[in-house]
């Protein structure tokens, strides 16, 4: 404690005497949670924990002086880290990243702890998600340099944080991008290829069937004409072994594919866009081992689900998490994941017959993903796929949400949503072998804005299914006395299931300037929290939580 104190009165002596020369800027962030036993769902002794509290907290400094920037991010995580977290966090604190950074003209260099994606991220994405408890950043050099105008290379070497430690695997990658219009002077389209390596080396002990390097590729084209865009992105990987959640399945090496192509179009009032994506045996890991640990620890690469955002309390209740890897086992065979969703906006014109006064806003998803269709030897380990073929559908999705404003004060939005998923998808266990859940939701939505910024906000939602947990209604109540205090209450009600159990949240916010203080009691409902397609687990628990948030 007496090292941390001294710490920070070094940082804050250097933030007084540095703020002629140079500037700091940086934030605070608090999560923290009082776990309460609740019978109700069920968590009570031995599945409460002990340690009542816990708390995920972050500072994070940083001091730029003309081309240099250097920066640390401290954490703590004590006694434990939230419910659900990984568990290389409980019980630690210190210094998690740290890094210096020279930025002149077309040089980019940067030492320590850093982010990266090439391209999509189909073959490298390095990131932080403090909700999901992401955080794979490489420790290591990175290098980006602006060669021409029309050529871009990025060049990294490092390793992967997990925890406060780092991966056994060490990683380096090339990432070029070139923009082939103005390159070649074309004037009528817009066209730029990129391309990408990045290889993981880890020492097989001498093991002959582990090996030491695996290495992936990519090359992309993205293009734009007028109202159209689009774009297509290839990868392959080579051979490796099967892991899963630090077992070997299978000593037997598998090379792996993704294919991602994206086509829209977009113009006033109108835009549409399609997505196609196939993974063929695609987990790329900075240790084998970690291969489908559920809290994506040291993973490389970034392959969410591509469906619809959910934002209300029962869409977000049979959610997609992708499967883009290859199981060969008597229970359970599956290859990779093949599908696509497209987009459609459109917005009414105001003063027509529909749009009314103030127009109307129409947005249209449909998604759709099945397992590859593939043939399998359980006794040999061997699998045959087709490219696209008539696999086992794992989910499909069909949405409308409208939109529409009715005077100055009121407005509304309804949502409509019919979703089947994969039981091993949405609850765990082997996939495409258990049956669907199918169930129907409807959303209602209104908002009244009063005087003096204050606003009422309610949702009424229904989730229809003879499946899983049966029926549910929901509704949530916000009432925001001004753009700075804001009440709510919520609750999802399982009235079709065993138990009829509610899933009840009170809480409010309070913001000011750049800081914001947020408290909340209630039961969380267990299963998948996903964050841009990307998911982790959730236990069901009960508590009170609070977070603050202070940036600088």
């Amino acid at each position: 404690m007496k090292k941390l104190l001294l710490g920070f009165a070094i940082l804050y002596s250097g933030f007084i005497i540095a703020q002629d020369k140079g500037y700091f800027y940086g934030g605070f962030e608090s999560n923290s949670q009082w776990l309460l036993e609740d019978e109700g769902i069920n968590f009570v002794s031995p599945e409460f924990p002990d340690d009542q509290f816990r708390a995920n907290n972050y500072l994070q400094l940083n001091y730029n002086y003309g081309s240099f920037t250097a920066g640390v991010q401290y954490e703590s995580y004590l006694p434990n880290a939230l419910l659900g977290y990984s568990d290389v966090y409980n019980g630690e604190n210190g210094i998690a990243t740290y890094y210096l950074n020279y930025k002149k003209d077309d040089l980019d260099i940067t030492a320590g702890y850093f982010y990266e994606q090439f391209g999509s991220g189909l073959i490298l994405r390095s990131w932080e998600d403090r909700q999901l408890g992401v955080n794979n950043a490489i420790r290591g050099v990175r290098v980006n340099f602006q060669a021409t105008d029309n050529l871009d290379i990025t060049g990294l070497f490092g390793q992967q944080r997990i925890g406060f430690n780092l991966s056994e695997g060490t990683i380096q990658g090339i990432d070029a991008n070139f923009d082939l219009s103005t390159a070649l002077k074309i004037d009528f389209i817009d066209l730029s290829l990129g391309g990408s390596y990045v290889g993981r080396y880890q020492d097989n002990e001498g093991d002959p069937t582990l090996p030491d390097n695996v290495n992936a590729v990519s090359g992309r084209l993205d293009f734009v004409k007028d109202k159209l865009y689009g774009g297509v992105e290839v990868v392959a990987e080579s051979k490796d072994v099967i892991y899963n959640e630090g077992n070997l399945v299978s000593p037997k090496q598998y090379d792996g594919t993704a294919m991602q192509v994206n086509l829209g179009y977009a113009e006033k009032g109108l835009g549409v866009n399609y997505t196609f994506r196939r993974l063929e045996n695609f987990n790329f890991y900075a240790d084998r081992e970690a291969q489908g640990n559920e809290f994506n620890d040291q993973v490389l690469n970034y392959v969410p689900a591509l469906t619809k955002q959910q934002d209300y309390l029962l869409t977000n209740i049979y959610v997609y998490n992708a499967q883009p890897g290859l199981l060969i086992e008597p229970g359970e065979q599956r290859a990779g994941e093949v599908g696509s969703q497209v987009d459609v906006y459109y917005s009414i014109k105001k003063e027509s017959t529909l749009g009314g006064k103030y127009g109307t806003k129409i947005a249209a998803n449909f998604s759709y993903w099945s397992g590859l269709d593939a043939e399998y030897n359980v006794a040999n380990r061997f699998y045959e796929a087709d490219f696209i073929g008539s696999g086992p559908r794992l989910f499909r999705d069909i949405n409308v949400e409208v939109k529409k404003r009715w005077t100055k004060k009121i407005s509304s939005v309804f949502t409509f949503q019919d979703v089947i998923v994969d039981k091993g998808v949405s609850q765990g266990g082997p996939v495409g072998v258990q049956g669907d859940i199918h169930a129907t939701v409807g959303v209602a939505e209104g908002t009244y804005r009063f005087e003096n910024s204050k606003s009422m906000r309610l949702a009424l939602q229904h989730l229809w299914s003879k499946d899983d947990r049966k029926n549910w209604a929901g509704a949530t109540l916000e009432y925001n006395f001004n753009s700075n205090i804001g009440l709510y209450a919520s609750d999802s009600y399982n009235y079709g299931g065993e138990g009829e159990i509610h899933y009840y949240n009170f809480g409010g916010s309070y913001s000011k300037g750049r800081t914001r203080v947020s408290l909340n009691y209630g039961r969380q409902r267990g299963g998948l929290i996903c964050v841009g397609g990307v998911c982790r687990v959730v236990p069901e628990s009960n508590g009170l939580s609070a977070s603050i948030n202070v940036s600088f």
